[in-house]
């Protein structure tokens, strides 16, 4: 029996604009803060992204996401696969299943090293690609975990990240196309700071028709001071964050950090709505309220 299709895959399969967020779980047993994110969220986007373990040890994706589901918006579970190998990679997922959470984003995840837990070992099994390919396919073929197949029917809509930024830029486009060809229905990109590389990023997407196999959508961080836009450049090599964007935040002082962050934010989203065939915008921003005042600009500008 063919089941319900999510609300993320109904809107991708309309063409209508997309808006999601992302949020990182508390670091504590706190559920009651999930579910204030969870109400605040409400109505303002189309889906909303849990991490897993990207800044450090927080509380579990997987118990977030089903928080947030029963506060009546829709999420997007992040799995990595540096934390966990296959079998409880597939374990996780069947379990989200059982709980009604449909929406998942594969992922490498950040590298420990990165991170505050840098000690720990990373696990890497298998990739963020053999992860979606064996998602699609769990009642039918289960090979990768030594099973024929898993008791159905599935269904998952399926996601993963497109690295614009990375080199070398025709690796990035063939892995977009892996992840399109094993069943990704939306990629979502690191954040964009450099317009000028993303451009040609997309030049090239759009030039091998990718952009019609899936939804892409653009990742947007927003950025409210100085300090921390700094602590995120030096933590990560890519995405690029220009030296113009840290000047002008380091140019203002107490809340006008927050309000220049929004406003760099806003030129960002306004740039990337030119880029025919994207279909919409992934907002994080650890500043929550900053972050909100995005999502309203942003749905007031695509509806």
């Amino acid at each position: 029996m063919p089941q319900e299709k999510t609300l993320l895959q109904k809107r991708i399969e309309s063409g209508k604009p997309i808006i999601i967020a992302e949020i990182s779980p508390p670091k504590a047993a706190d559920a009651a803060r999930v579910r204030s994110l969870a109400k605040s969220y409400a109505g303002k986007v189309h889906a909303l992204g849990v991490s897993d373990n990207r800044e450090g040890v927080s509380m579990s994706a997987l118990v977030s996401a089903s928080l947030i589901l029963a506060g009546n918006v829709e999420p997007i579970l992040h799995v990595s696969t540096r934390d966990r190998n296959r079998t409880a990679l597939i374990s996780d997922c069947l379990g989200a299943h059982a709980l009604g959470i449909r929406n998942i984003l594969c992922t490498s995840g950040t590298h420990q090293a990165l991170s505050p837990y840098h000690s720990a070992k990373s696990v890497f099994d298998i990739d963020a690609t053999i992860l979606l390919q064996t998602c699609k396919s769990l009642d039918t073929s289960a090979a990768l975990i030594g099973e024929d197949k898993i008791a159905g029917p599935l269904h998952f809509c399926l996601g993963g990240v497109a690295s614009p930024f990375a080199d070398p830029l025709e690796l990035q486009l063939t892995r977009c196309a892996q992840k399109i060809f094993v069943g990704a229905e939306f990629l979502i990109t690191q954040p964009v700071f450099d317009l000028e590389r993303f451009g040609l990023w997309w030049n090239e997407i759009t030039a091998r028709g990718l952009q019609e196999k899936t939804a892409f959508i653009a990742g947007v961080k927003v950025l409210t001071d100085a300090q921390s836009a700094k602590a995120f450049a030096e933590k990560r090599p890519l995405p690029l964050v220009p030296g113009a964007i840290i000047e002008r935040l380091a140019s203002k002082s107490g809340s006008g950090g927050a309000k220049e962050g929004i406003a760099i934010a806003g030129e960002i989203i306004e740039k990337l709505s030119a880029c025919k065939g994207l279909r919409g915008f992934e907002i994080v921003c650890d500043d929550h309220e900053a972050g909100i005042e995005v999502l309203n600009l942003l749905k007031s500008k695509l509806g």
